[in-house]
């Protein structure tokens, strides 16, 4: 028994117990020791070369396998996008096959080094819990993104708001699920937590209620202030009046100003603009009509 033999692939050894394994290495070297320097020096180059061989091997058979594993994605892609599959499917799919696969290309190429498969087979079994306590969490984003492709709370292309954050759905992959945020940032997001928690999806419906509180002094002629917002909101063509019309109505009496809430529905891409164009214009109309809004007092009384 060699060491080469011990360690490479020509005979790989099953799994064994920790002790047989040592003193076979132990029993190797002293066979290493007792060999004529020449004799020694043979052996080892000889076994090199066959160790270098093996090794060159491996890795010509993994870089071949990746670049087979991008080739397989990049038709697996086509064809479902040819079938017109969802975007969000696909996505979820293309995970999928391209993990299998490379997991598949790795016990591959650790068979070529000559590594004995059943050995680490034997280990992994031994060490079930502790893998599964270890990858609890990526098994339940695993299943999450099961979860999200079945009943699809929102697609590739959806508007959403999720765990603090919101932002386009860019892709939704085998554990994460990741978002463009309207600042461009990329926000990645695990799929257990988002379908365990609650998500606001903007795109399902087709219209939504802007809403806003314009607030004006005691005082304040309200008829005439209720005039002037309504100018306002039939000043923008992007108002709908389904499922209701525009409405503005008297909110709160505060300590120092009442409010007059607004409310006007908008399709769902126009939301933003109506909201910046209400606020830019109440801002300028209010004041030409002789209405100001309030400003904060403090009064100080001295006790002197």
């Amino acid at each position: 028994m060699t060491l080469f033999t011990i360690l490479q692939t020509a005979d790989t050894i099953p799994a064994d117990t920790t002790g047989n394994v040592a003193v076979k290495i132990s029993e190797t070297i002293d066979q290493l020791a007792k060999m004529p320097a020449g004799e020694l020096v043979q052996f080892l180059i000889d076994n090199a070369m066959k160790a270098g061989l093996k090794i060159l091997a491996a890795i010509l058979i993994y870089c071949i396998g990746a670049w087979l594993i991008k080739r397989a994605r990049r038709v697996a892609g086509r064809i479902l996008t040819a079938r017109h599959f969802d975007q969000s499917i696909s996505s979820f799919i293309l995970s999928l096959v391209s993990i299998s696969l490379t997991i598949l290309l790795i016990i591959i190429t650790v068979q070529t080094l000559g590594v004995d498969t059943s050995s680490l087979v034997a280990l992994l079994a031994g060490s079930g819990l502790a893998i599964g306590m270890a990858l609890s969490g990526t098994l339940q984003n695993f299943a999450g993104g099961l979860m999200i492709i079945v009943f699809r709370p929102f697609k590739v292309g959806d508007y959403i708001e999720a765990q603090g954050y919101e932002g386009t759905v860019n892709a939704i992959q085998i554990t994460s699920t990741i978002i463009k945020t309207a600042d461009n940032k990329t926000i990645i997001l695990p799929n257990g937590a988002l379908s365990g928690g609650t998500i606001n999806n903007f795109t399902t419906s087709l219209t939504r209620r802007c809403e806003w509180e314009v607030n004006v002094p005691y005082g304040t002629d309200l008829e005439k202030a209720k005039d002037v917002i309504y100018g306002v909101l039939k000043g923008c063509d992007k108002i709908i009046n389904t499922p209701a019309a525009p409405m503005v109505a008297l909110k709160i009496l505060g300590t120092a100003y009442i409010t007059i809430t607004v409310r006007a529905w908008v399709k769902s891409e126009d939301y933003w603009d109506l909201f910046y164009y209400f606020n830019e214009t109440i801002y300028r109309k209010l004041p030409e009509h002789g209405i100001n809004f309030p400003t904060p007092k403090m009064t100080l009384v001295s006790e002197n």
